[in-house]
C-alpha cells in the first residue's frame, strides 16, 4: 500500500494495517506467546529495538505510548502550549533512551492490559484524526508547531507505518519458532 496522501487513505491505511496486527495476534499459538522474543542469531537486526522488546506486551505498549505522545502533542498544541513530539529530556537523536523508558514502565503490566490500552488508545488517535481536513494533515505549514513536516505524518508514523513495524517483528518472531511436529 503506497504512503497514504488523503485523510482517507490514512483512515483506510490505519484502521487495515491495525486489523491486519489484531489478526496475526489472534493467530499466535501459545508457544509464541510464551516464548520470549530472541533475535540475537540475526546479524540484520542490529536495531536496539530488536534487543529491547521481548514480548507481545512489548510491542503493544511501544505502540500505546507513541499513541499517547500524539495525543499529548497535539492536545497541547491545539489548546495552545508549546510542546515538542518528543518529550524533554529526550529529542529525536536520544528517542531510543525514551523508549527504554517506556519499556521498563510497563514491566508489569500484564498482556490483557496492554491489548485494552492499545485498542482504546488506537480509537482515541482515529477519533482524533477524523476531525482534521486532508489540508490540515497533508498540508505544510498549516500549524507552526509541526516545523518542516505534516501532520499527516506524523499520523502515519504512529499508526499505519508502525502498525507494519509491529507486524514485521511477530512474523520474524514466529519464524524462528519451531513448529509442532505432527
Amino acid at each position: 500500500m503506497p504512503r497514504p496522501a488523503t485523510k482517507n487513505d490514512l483512515l483506510t491505511a490505519a484502521a487495515q494495517n491495525f486489523e491486519k496486527l489484531n489478526v496475526l495476534i489472534a493467530a499466535m499459538s501459545e508457544t509464541e506467546l510464551s516464548t520470549p522474543f530472541d533475535f540475537t542469531n540475526d546479524e540484520k537486526k542490529k536495531e536496539a529495538h530488536w534487543r529491547r522488546d521481548k514480548n507481545l506486551r512489548d510491542i503493544l505498549i511501544h505502540l500505546y505510548e507513541w499513541h499517547q505522545l500524539l495525543l499529548n502533542w497535539i492536545h497541547a498544541n491545539l489548546n495552545g502550549e508549546q510542546k515538542a513530539f518528543i518529550p524533554q529530556p529526550y529529542n529525536w537523536k536520544s528517542y531510543g533512551l525514551m523508549n527504554t523508558v517506556f519499556w521498563e514502565k510497563h514491566q508489569s503490566t500484564s498482556l490483557d492490559t496492554a491489548i485494552q490500552l492499545l485498542q482504546n488508545s488506537h480509537g482515541e488517535v482515529m477519533k482524533l484524526l477524523d476531525g482534521f481536513t486532508d489540508e490540515e494533515l497533508f498540508s505544510k505549514g498549516v500549524y507552526s508547531w509541526v516545523k518542516g513536516s505534516t501532520l499527516g505524518s506524523y499520523f502515519i508514523s504512529t499508526t499505519s507505518s508502525h502498525y507494519d513495524w509491529a507486524m514485521k517483528k511477530l512474523k520474524a518472531h514466529k519464524r524462528i519458532i519451531p513448529k509442532p511436529k505432527g
